[in-house]
């Protein structure tokens, strides 16, 4: 049997979806559990690898299986795509809409040679579907969070394969003649070629979205204490530093708030750590509870906290102060602790942050030598 060139194309993607798809497997196993989504990747990729294997066999086999089970797959593939999409951008997929996209891919496998009696409305239905579901995709993608670089490279292709279907579906309007999809005419080649490398296209760009993901997870992970999620010692310092270099610039002031758990110890001793960590957590939440935006906490020890506060002069800042020591002071069911917290701003242009905390760190100590639950400025 003579190889038509539709079926070196098939053949082609069919390798090249393969291999994607073992990439995305691969990723799935390697990522953190957190980045959903892959899973359904690499299975859509998979569903396209057995569809275009299935028309590669136009000829050798019936026309349902050669024509209308590809097309099928290629509807599969898109949803499990559009699915999987969901996942990663932490979108629980309804089980209404699963059976809704899959029954419309189904009824048009069955009523591709049996019910339909006319290949070209058929052929419509198939066209408007993908266009449909692929508009429905990219406009998942373009909502989520900001347009990075991997976010447009994934719209580029995804916009292509709503492009392409329209333009033919507008084309069997103009000109009706070919009432199917997979056949060895230029113009069927060509259509067909660009949507299958769309698809390949937007899983590479979906490669790139995970691994921003990833990256995103691994620089947070660096910065955040992995227990109480304010920032680890070296996140807030290069926070201070930060806001300090924007405070020489623009003559700003900033605030510095060091706070220690009194007696601390006494929780860890009395209730054991795990109760010591839920009274950490606990003050970590009830602190953020009070701050603004740009206010940044930080664990700077054990259990020393460094609270920035941006905008803020000492006055403000010992309002700001005064409202932790009373929230915490606060008796509640759980094991708690007071604090002793030390308050310092900006005095001068040549301040340094070694310095501020210097300074913080004295005005700590000096309230917990006056009796603890208590803010010193200095």
């Amino acid at each position: 049997m003579k190889v038509t060139n539709l079926q070196l194309e098939m053949i082609s993607l069919s390798f090249i979806c393969g291999f994607m798809s073992m990439v995305m497997y691969s990723l799935k196993r390697s990522y953190p559990a957190s980045i959903q989504g892959l899973r359904e990747w690499s299975m859509g990729l998979l569903t396209l690898v057995i569809g275009c294997l299935l028309a590669a066999l136009r000829g050798a086999v019936p026309d349902f299986f050669a024509l209308a089970l590809p097309l099928l797959f290629a509807l599969i593939g898109l949803c499990l795509n559009y699915f999987g999409t969901q996942r990663f951008f932490g979108i629980q997929p309804r089980l209404r809409a699963w059976r809704l996209w899959w029954a419309l891919a189904l009824t048009s496998a069955i009523c591709f040679n049996w019910i339909v009696p006319y290949p070209l409305m058929h052929l419509r239905f198939i066209l408007l579907l993908i266009a449909c579901l692929s508009g429905l995709y990219g406009y998942l993608v373009f909502k989520q969070g900001a347009h990075t670089l991997a976010k447009v490279l994934t719209l580029i292709p995804l916009v292509a394969m709503v492009v392409f279907p329209s333009m033919r579906l507008v084309a069997t309007f103009l000109v009706p003649a070919g009432g199917e999809l997979l056949t060895n005419e230029v113009r069927e080649l060509i259509f067909i070629t660009c949507l299958l490398f769309s698809v390949v296209l937007s899983s590479i760009s979906m490669v790139l979205m995970a691994s921003d993901r990833l990256r995103a997870e691994l620089q947070h992970m660096a910065s955040h204490d992995s227990l109480t999620n304010a920032l680890t010692r070296r996140g807030i310092n290069t926070a201070c530093q930060t806001e300090l270099a924007r405070c020489r610039r623009h003559s700003a002031n900033m605030a510095l708030l060091l706070i220690d758990l009194d007696n601390f110890k006494a929780v860890n001793d009395n209730f054991g750590h795990q109760a010591g960590d839920r009274v950490l957590i606990s003050f970590v939440c009830q602190v953020r509870n009070l701050l603004r935006q740009a206010d940044q906490l930080g664990r700077y020890g054990g259990e020393e906290f460094l609270l920035l506060l941006p905008e803020t002069t000492l006055t403000e800042a010992s309002l700001v102060a005064e409202r932790i020591r009373a929230l915490c002071a606060t008796p509640n069911h759980e094991p708690s602790c007071t604090v002793s917290i030390g308050v310092v701003s900006t005095h001068y242009d040549n301040e340094t942050l070694e310095g501020l905390i210097a300074r913080a760190d004295v005005a700590m100590y000096r309230a917990k030598a006056n009796g603890r639950n208590r803010l010193e400025m200095v």
